[in-house]
């Protein structure tokens, strides 16, 4: 066995941890950092802009993968990676006190963001090479769940903290807080990862060359394009994400959209609230349940569930918008449920790609090259959904995002499921 195949702790004690900093670095960069320009006052173009170029890294990481490919210690490029994101968020804290402001943030927003996508090679990378195919089923509910956790504790937190502290300190004081507050964080959970993460910290790869990176890199993708059925998967990836895009862009600003234009007329601090505790809570307890629930049935059986599961959200707003409830109660339960289906669900993909796309010689860069097509089912749907629910209006919007799903259910009955192999890690 190698370093990185034989894990010497339970997978509970490092698959959280590692999965809640990976999400956590995603949604500072591409979340966080639009609300904060926001409340700074930055146009709605400059924010789109220059966020949307900052989405780029996870775009383009698989071009890089086969670096991580031949290194013979991911672990090493995980803690290199949160350590670098530390203290990236440190320096944020600065930058928001220069004059330049805004050019200095997004200078170090770009370090993070590339930071972050290299660390999503390698941790999936050392995810997979640590766990069998039953393990990786069983542990892909806690993976999801805490990836999302991070996003839904930062907004459901981090926001509200931030909103306060803007009233007492003003938002340039306030914000530079919140980065100290996550490069500590940050750091803590590197300083954790490094012992608890399986393999070792060195790395020894003398015989890594440009010429052969990029001679593996037109291998990798020359291996990719020629497994059998991929083009089948990949449209099934795309399609499996088409309605998710729509509906989760969409939804928080349905939430938020005045009750006279047809949406709740909730505050950011309501929806922040919501989403933070029972929203938080369903999708823990979805994804968990979607992980075991695949390992027990194995992926090709559980596959037509997860995928329905994954059409409760667009079902809820459908409700949401035709009723359009004013109490509290009443959303939190729809909401809940709403995460619960999307949690349990979710864990379908992740399986897909890992036991589906990635197997062969490149397991990690092919990991990525997968991730990278989801992304993109991702960002496509994303980019349509507003003028769709422009010309449809929310309540048809969410009806027609209902109907969004049922091409991948039937894709799902011709795409390649492998047999769940019996490999021990």
């Amino acid at each position: 066995m190698t370093q990185d195949t034989a894990p010497s702790r339970s997978p509970i004690t490092w698959v959280p941890s590692l999965y809640f900093v990976q999400g956590m670095q995603f949604f500072v960069v591409m979340l966080i950092a639009g609300l904060m320009y926001k409340n700074m006052g930055v146009a709605n173009d400059q924010i789109a802009r220059w966020t949307g170029l900052l989405g780029l890294a996870w775009a383009f990481k698989p071009l890089w993968s086969p670096f991580l490919e031949l290194a013979r210690s991911k672990k090493l490029i995980v803690v290199a990676m949160q350590f670098t994101g530390a203290v990236g968020l440190g320096l944020m804290a600065l930058a928001l006190q220069l004059p330049m402001y805004f050019a200095a943030s997004i200078a170090v927003f770009f370090v993070l963001a590339y930071a972050s996508a290299t660390h999503d090679i390698a941790c999936d990378g050392l995810y997979m090479a640590s766990l069998g195919d039953k393990q990786q089923a069983a542990y892909a509910g806690w993976q999801g769940a805490f990836f999302n956790a991070s996003k839904f504790l930062t907004l459901g937190g981090l926001l509200v903290l931030a909103g306060h502290l803007e009233t007492r300190f003003g938002v340039f004081n306030a914000w530079s807080a919140i980065f100290v507050f996550l490069a500590v964080l940050l750091a803590a959970l590197a300083s954790y990862n490094a012992w608890a993460l399986p393999g070792t910290l060195n790395t020894d790869h003398a015989d890594l060359t440009v010429a052969s990176v990029f001679k593996t890199l037109a291998e990798v993708v020359k291996d990719f394009l020629q497994k059998p059925g991929i083009w089948l998967a990949v449209l099934f990836i795309v399609l499996f994400r088409f309605a998710e895009g729509q509906v989760q862009t969409i939804g928080p600003l349905f939430l938020l959209e005045a009750r006279n234009k047809g949406g709740l007329g909730m505050t950011t601090e309501q929806v922040g609230g919501v989403y933070g505790t029972v929203g938080t809570a369903a999708f823990l307890v979805g994804s968990i349940l979607g992980g075991y629930f695949t390992a027990w049935l194995s992926l090709r059986k559980a596959m037509p569930v997860l995928i329905v599961a994954m059409a409760v959200p667009n079902a809820v707003f459908y409700y949401l918008s035709s009723a359009l409830p004013t109490d509290m109660l009443h959303i939190g339960i729809a909401v809940a449920i709403e995460m619960l289906g999307y949690g349990f669900g979710f864990v379908g993909m992740i399986l897909f790609i890992m036991q589906a796309v990635a197997p062969g010689r490149f397991q990690t860069a092919h990991y990525a090259l997968g991730s990278g097509v989801m992304q993109l089912g991702f960002i496509i749907s994303k980019t349509i959904s507003g003028d769709i629910q422009i010309q449809m209006g929310y309540e048809h919007f969410f009806l027609w995002t209902i109907a969004c799903g049922v091409p991948a259910l039937v894709l799902m009955f011709f795409v390649k499921f492998p047999a769940l192999a019996a490999k021990n890690s």
